[in-house]
C-alpha cells in the first residue's frame, strides 16, 4: 500500500494535511463543525495534479442527496 500526504484548500480545514492510503481521485470527504453554534458542514473533493500532488479542494456543488 502507498501512503500519500494530502493538503486541504479552502474552508475550515484550509492548510491542514492528512495521510491517506490508496487515494481515489474524485472522492468526496465531509467535515462537520459542531463547536458552540450551528452545525456547519463542508465537503472536499480529492484531486491530483503533477504540479501540486494530491489535494482536497472545497466543493461548491451540492451532494447528490441534496439535489
Amino acid at each position: 500500500m502507498t501512503e500519500v500526504t494530502v493538503r486541504f484548500f479552502g474552508g475550515p480545514l484550509d492548510g491542514r494535511t492528512q495521510t491517506l492510503e490508496e487515494p481515489v481521485c474524485g472522492s468526496v470527504m465531509r467535515h462537520v463543525h459542531l463547536h458552540e453554534g450551528p452545525k456547519i458542514e463542508t465537503r472536499y473533493q480529492l484531486g491530483y495534479t503533477d504540479e501540486a500532488g494530491w489535494q482536497y479542494r472545497l466543493c461548491t456543488v451540492a451532494a447528490p442527496d441534496e439535489l
